[in-house]
This record gives C-alpha cells, sequence and structure tokens, in this order.
C-alpha cells in the first residue's frame, strides 16, 4: 500500500515555493494564508491582513471526491442565481470528437471511453483526460473576469489537484476553495458508487493488480489509497473543509451552506 501510495503522491498537488495566496472570503476585510513547504513537503498556514475587496463577487471552487456532492452544491447555489460553471461538461466537449467515434455521449460515454482502469487504451485516455481538463480549467479562470456580474460556483472534477501548480494556484487566489470532505464510513459508499456507476476517475498509478485478484477487487483494496492521496492535497488547496455527512442533512439549505464556509473563514482571521 506504500508503494502505491508514493507513486499516487508524485502526480498530486505539491506546492514548492513560498507564495501568498489570497482567500476570497464571504466578508471582509480580506485576509490571506501563506504555504510555507520545504523538503518533505509540509504544510503551514499563516493568517495575515490583506485589503477588503468588497467589490468582488463571491466566487466558490467546490472540490472533493466523485460524489461528495459538488456537483449537487453547484445546482443548488445556480437554482439561488448563481453564474455556475462545471468542469466536466467543458471536457466533454473538448472530447466529443473522440466520444462520438466510439458511440459514447455524456459524463458516463466518457467514464465508457476512458474504459477500466487495466484497459489496454487507459493510460493513453487518461492522459488525453488530464489535458483536457487543464484546457478546461484554464479557460473558466480566464473567463471570470467576464463573468463579474454575480456570485459564481465553479464544479471542479475529482482531479483537478492533477492539473499543475501554476494553474492550482492561480485558482487558489481567484476563488475560494471548498473542499467537501468524505468521512472514512462515507468512503466505502464511494468505493461501491464508482463500482455501480463509474464516472471518469484518473487513477495516475494508484491501481496495482495482484496476481488472482479481479479488476473489481483491485478496485476495492486501492480505492482507499487513491482517497488518501487526494485528501492531502485537497486539504492543502482548500481555503475551508466541509464535511460531506452534514452536507446530507435534508434541512441543510443553501443559506446554510454559504454560512458554514463563512464561519470557518471567519475563524481562519
Amino acid at each position: 500500500m506504500r508503494a502505491a501510495l508514493e507513486a499516487v503522491r508524485q502526480w498530486v498537488y505539491q506546492p514548492t515555493l513560498l507564495e501568498e495566496l489570497p482567500v476570497r472570503d464571504l466578508s471582509t476585510p480580506h485576509r490571506s494564508r501563506r504555504l510555507l513547504t520545504g523538503r518533505g513537503t509540509r504544510y503551514r498556514n499563516l493568517t495575515v491582513l490583506m485589503q477588503s475587496e468588497a467589490s468582488l463577487p463571491l466566487r466558490l471552487a467546490l472540490v472533493g471526491m466523485s460524489g461528495a456532492g459538488k456537483s449537487f452544491w453547484t445546482k443548488r447555489l445556480a437554482a439561488e442565481g448563481w453564474t455556475s460553471i462545471c468542469c466536466d461538461d467543458g471536457i466533454e466537449r473538448t472530447l466529443a470528437p473522440w466520444l462520438a467515434a466510439g458511440g459514447y455521449s455524456g459524463i458516463d460515454g466518457v467514464a465508457a471511453w476512458m474504459g477500466w482502469p487495466d484497459s489496454a487504451n487507459y493510460a493513453q485516455r487518461e492522459a488525453q483526460y488530464l489535458e483536457e481538463e487543464i484546457h478546461t480549467l484554464g479557460e473558466a479562470l480566464t473567463s471570470l473576469d467576464q463573468r463579474s456580474e454575480k456570485p459564481l460556483v465553479l464544479d471542479t472534477t475529482g482531479s483537478v489537484i492533477y492539473t499543475g501548480n501554476n494553474l492550482l494556484l492561480r485558482l487558489r487566489r481567484r476563488m475560494t476553495v471548498v473542499y467537501l470532505a468524505a468521512s472514512a464510513e462515507e468512503q466505502q459508499l464511494l468505493i461501491e458508487r464508482y463500482l455501480s456507476d463509474p464516472k471518469p476517475v484518473l487513477w495516475r498509478g494508484a491501481f496495482q493488480p495482484r496476481p488472482g485478484e479481479s479488476p473489481k477487487e483491485t478496485v476495492v483494496r486501492c480505492y482507499p489509497t487513491l482517497i488518501s492521496a487526494r485528501r492531502q492535497s485537497y486539504e492543502a488547496l482548500a481555503h475551508c473543509t466541509l464535511k460531506v455527512a452534514e452536507l446530507r442533512d435534508p434541512a441543510f439549505d443553501v443559506a446554510a451552506f454559504l454560512g458554514k464556509i463563512r464561519g470557518q473563514l471567519e475563524r481562519g482571521r
């Protein structure tokens, strides 16, 4: 398991420079965090006072594993009048010629096109998917200045952490990054969802079959390793973290969702 974890870590978000990273707060005054990293890549947060930017709209970027609720909360915010950008939709559009050639469409079609992680074409298509994801995220961030009239939410993919430090630092500067974190108990549900209704997943070396093991058995064994490696990157990237278990309460509405984010940012001052 340690070898598989190390294989994933080399691909995930690893800040290497001292950076001043503005936090897009939901109230004023704004503050920033600095990520201090050294050999061994340890993360520490230092909060400093920054100038208020009251004229800027709220801009949230939701990150987390597939099935954590990013699309659900994006749709709820959109229903309240927020502008929404879905990275899955953008990736699907750029992959359209290849999907159409195989008779695929929709996000489920993207997953079918990529194939199971032990299939012959998976590595090449995983790389192509990531290339299109980098392009899509870059376009979304560039478009922020043209979308300034109202609050905006960005529905990222679970693999956003593989898009490279340059894009991720841009993302963190321009938006408030909210990590939707699944508990250990909910991880099993994520695995079951992947097995019953696969979505595009970039394994990045975490899928390590053993002799005599079926692909599904490998998924059950290796998916927790993938989650564990990604969790470190989500936490380093995010300005705040919301527990998925709390968000599943039917009484938890958009106001409560935004209130949780505001509360965490205010406590971090």
